[in-house]
């Protein structure tokens, strides 16, 4: 699985799955640059030597995106994907740490987990987001998955600050209740925090994340409750989307590499 792009003389872009165990700790590395060196995460004990590291890398197949142009590859997008057949076999999904998973288990077709989504900074553009997207169809499409889902963030621990991005995301992104994760019992954040109609929902838009505000065009719906993440220094939401509801739009832009 192999796209190349060109975003002008300095860049050659491709994406692919790791291979290999250095191509692991190649978005090991960008990951701890992107979370605890820009955003500022707690490492933990696993976390050593400038990598970000736990216990499902192992299992889970990550998503590279490499720039070419340098005449060695340099990571500079990554994802981790993990398929529900390999979490049931491994002690489950890692955002089961964060919310109630079952109203997504048990149903026909296979989910993925999307994880420890980061962009070096200088590729924060739409061909390295393109590339990235890319790669996620392929995968979707040979491995028969019919909804993906993953925990995304907003930066801070602080939700009051993020009042009016989460009433946006509960009043008019909420998943219906039988597919609707919830927080766990001391972890959950309340999301409605605003009444409809006191928050302009366009401005609300504007203040999601680039990553959130993909999901959502792309049929994402959240789970019920925020979760304040200490280590990433993050308040995460919980995103699933069903593979069907993809509009035919993002069908062409994206699957192109299916």
């Amino acid at each position: 699985m192999i796209s190349i792009a060109s975003n002008g003389p300095a860049r050659a872009l491709r994406v692919r799955l790791a291979e290999t165990r250095a191509d692991v700790i190649a978005a090991q590395r960008l990951r701890w640059q992107v979370f605890y060196r820009d955003m500022g995460a707690r490492a933990g004990p696993t976390q050593r030597g400038g990598l970000d590291v736990d216990e499902y890398d192992a299992v889970c197949d990550h998503l590279l995106v490499e720039d070419l142009a340098t005449g060695s590859a340099q990571v500079v997008g990554t994802y981790r994907l993990l398929r529900q057949r390999v979490a049931e076999a491994h002690g489950g999904f890692y955002s089961a740490g964060e919310y109630a998973l079952d109203p997504l288990l048990g149903g026909e077709g296979e989910l993925l987990e999307l994880g420890r989504s980061c962009v070096a900074p200088a590729y924060r553009d739409a061909g390295t987001i393109q590339l990235l997207w890319r790669g996620i169809a392929d995968y979707l499409e040979r491995e028969g998955i019919s909804r993906m889902f993953g925990c995304a963030s907003l930066p801070g621990t602080d939700p009051s600050a993020h009042a009016e991005a989460l009433s946006y995301l509960h009043h008019h992104h909420l998943a219906p209740a039988a597919m609707r994760p919830r927080a766990l019992a001391g972890r959950h954040v309340e999301m409605n925090r605003l009444p409809v109609g006191t928050y302009d929902p366009r401005r609300a838009m504007r203040l999601l994340p680039p990553l959130i505000k993909g999901y959502l065009r792309v049929g994402a719906m959240v789970g019920d409750g925020a979760v304040i993440d200490h280590q990433f220094n993050t308040v995460d939401v919980f995103l699933v989307v069903p593979v069907d509801a993809i509009s035919a739009r993002y069908r062409e832009r994206f699957g192109a590499a299916a």
